[in-house]
């Protein structure tokens, strides 16, 4: 009797499918995981200030880590080094906005009401003249939509970081922190290396080694990248404009520029509002002309430039980047936007350094 109650229990063991029981047993486990994973989410959005003034930091250091380390190496003490690439930095942001500014400030109070009178065009044409059956309350109602939309995402990029009246003083805050964080990490990145690879056991501290060299030599490629590209789209874009007697070239040449740093996304927003300030300034033809010319710079630059300018710094699928703007946007408003292909590439390369085999001396 006891023999057939045990083969009774084995049976009905046999009926879970080996699938479903492998499921179930690495089920709780990825309950573990995802809850770990969105309770960093929530402690990132809380500590988001200080989160972005220490990425903030991690950037620009990265972008004078060049001039930091000539001055060390003829002999400047760290803090001399990291002085003079902090000023360094700062004085070329202040001749930039020297230059442009007073150049550029005037027709950007122009841009808003020239993109909406294009827009107001675009309307008019899809009403009057466009083969589809479009009313134009439906068009109104889309429009207001839209700027529903918009401004909701503004609002909550900004509850996201902080609230009320604080705004100005946090922003102000987190820039300080930034500047702070700059000037200690180009002193003391060495010490903050080392005491960081002490941490780490000793037969792992040279894979930790690779990693981070390969996490800051991302950042450095997608910086320059981002700045070159931005550069090259900005000048054909403006130029463009002007040659085909189109108000606001200025502006909408370093829109362009800014726009670069979030990889396809940027680009196509900058150039949808270059061709609706050429319909508004330089008519159809001039629209059309910016529309190819745009198109095409584009083109070159994600097939011919691209690779080239970045390496192997942004060896991302653009529905992967597509995904991550996406994604950062989501949960952090405009910063994760601009922040979330940068982050993607560092893991994303970090992930691949780390499968990497490395021969054995």
């Amino acid at each position: 009797m006891s023999s057939w109650g045990d083969d009774r229990r084995s049976e009905d063991a046999r009926r879970v499918h080996p699938v479903v029981e492998r499921l179930s047993s690495y089920g709780w486990r990825i309950i573990v995981l995802v809850a770990v994973l969105l309770g960093a989410l929530w402690l990132l959005r809380q500590l988001w200030v200080v989160v972005l003034a220490l990425v903030v930091a991690t950037f620009i250091s990265r972008a004078v880590d060049a001039p930091v380390r000539w001055l060390r190496g003829k002999g400047a003490p760290p803090a001399l080094a990291a002085l003079g690439g902090l000023l360094l930095f700062l004085g070329s942001i202040s001749l930039l906005v020297w230059i442009i500014v007073p150049r550029v400030a005037d027709e950007f109070e122009a841009l808003g009401p020239t993109i909406e009178d294009a827009v107001d065009d675009v309307e008019r044409w899809l009403v009057e003249d466009a083969p589809l059956d479009l009313d134009e309350g439906d068009l109104d109602d889309l429009r207001e939509e839209a700027r529903q939309a918009v401004t909701g995402a503004v609002r909550s990029s900004s509850s996201t970081i902080v609230s009320g009246a604080i705004v100005a003083f946090e922003v102000l805050a987190g820039l300080l922190l930034a500047l702070v964080a700059t000037f200690f990490f180009l002193k003391d990145g060495p010490r903050f290396q080392s005491w960081f690879l002490e941490q780490v056991p000793a037969p792992r501290r040279a894979l930790a080694s690779r990693l981070g060299s390969r996490a800051w030599a991302t950042i450095g490629g997608y910086l320059r990248g981002a700045a070159l590209l931005g550069l090259v789209e900005g000048a054909a874009i403006g130029i463009t404009l002007a040659l085909v007697g189109a108000e606001l070239a200025w502006p909408v040449a370093l829109l362009t520029f800014v726009a670069a740093f979030v990889p396809i996304v940027g680009a196509v927003l900058a150039g949808v509002v270059a061709i609706l300030v050429a319909l508004a300034t330089a008519e159809l033809g001039g629209a059309i002309v910016v529309a190819i010319v745009a198109l095409v710079v584009q083109q070159l630059d994600n097939d011919l430039l691209a690779p080239v300018v970045y390496g192997r710094a942004l060896q991302m699928h653009p529905l992967i980047i597509l995904f991550a703007v996406v994604s950062g946007g989501a949960l952090f408003g405009m910063a994760g936007t601009v922040l979330a292909v940068p982050v993607t590439a560092v893991a994303l390369n970090v992930v691949a350094e780390a499968r990497r085999e490395v021969p054995v001396p």
